[in-house]
C-alpha cells in the first residue's frame, strides 16, 4: 500500500477515490448501490462525516467529503469495512446473482494476497486522498466526479446518474443529503 497518499490535514477539505478489487463491476444491482447510499448516509449521521459531492460507478466510488470529528482516515476506513462486509453478505445470500460464486472467488483470493485481510477482501486498500485547497480545484474536482457517468456513457447529462450528488447540484433531490461546500 503506498504511503504517498495521506491524510495530513485533519480538518481538510478531500475528493478520494476507492475501487473494488480488480477493478470488479459491482454495483449494478439495485441493492448493492443501497448499501453504499445506506453506509454514506449512516456516516454522515453518525460518524462525523461531510460529504459535497459524490458519485457511485460499476467498480469505484469518488467523494468529496470532510470530518467533523477530523479523523478523516478513520471515518472512510471504517465505511470502507462495514460495506465490504455487508456487499460481501449480500453477494452470498443473493440467489439471482449469477456470478456469485465467481465474485465471491476474486474477493477470497485478494484476500489471501493482503496480511491485512482475514476473509474476502472487497475494497483495494488505497483511497488516494487529495486535499482541496481552492475553490478553482473543488469546481475541478466537482466537474470530474459528475462527469464520470458522462464520461463512461451512461448517461447524456450529470443530472441523469441516479447514483450521485450532481442531481442535488441541478436543484434536484438526490438519494444522499449532501453538504454545502
Amino acid at each position: 500500500m503506498s504511503r504517498k497518499y495521506k491524510f495530513y490535514n485533519k480538518e481538510g477539505l478531500y475528493f478520494v477515490s476507492f475501487a473494488t478489487v480488480y477493478w470488479i463491476d459491482v454495483f449494478v444491482r439495485l441493492q448493492y448501490f443501497n448499501i453504499l447510499i445506506a453506509g454514506l448516509d449512516y456516516c454522515r449521521k453518525n460518524k462525523g462525516m461531510e460529504i459535497y459531492c459524490w458519485c457511485i460507478m460499476p467498480s469505484h466510488v469518488h467523494l468529496i467529503f470532510s470530518a467533523k470529528n477530523n479523523n478523516p482516515g478513520d471515518t472512510l476506513r471504517d465505511f470502507k469495512v462495514h460495506t465490504s462486509k455487508k456487499l460481501q453478505k449480500e453477494i452470498s445470500e443473493n440467489i439471482q446473482e449469477s456470478r456469485r460464486e465467481w465474485l465471491l472467488w476474486m474477493f477470497k483470493r485478494a484476500g489471501e494476497k493482503n496480511s491485512n485481510v482475514t476473509n474476502g477482501q472487497f475494497w483495494q486498500q488505497h483511497n488516494k486522498p487529495i486535499e482541496l485547497w481552492s475553490n478553482e480545484v473543488i469546481d475541478q474536482k466537482v466537474d470530474y466526479i459528475h462527469n464520470n457517468p458522462v464520461e463512461a456513457g451512461f448517461v447524456a447529462e450529470d443530472y441523469h446518474w441516479k447514483y450521485s450528488s450532481a442531481i442535488d447540484f441541478s436543484g434536484e433531490k438526490g438519494l444522499l443529503e449532501i453538504d454545502i461546500i
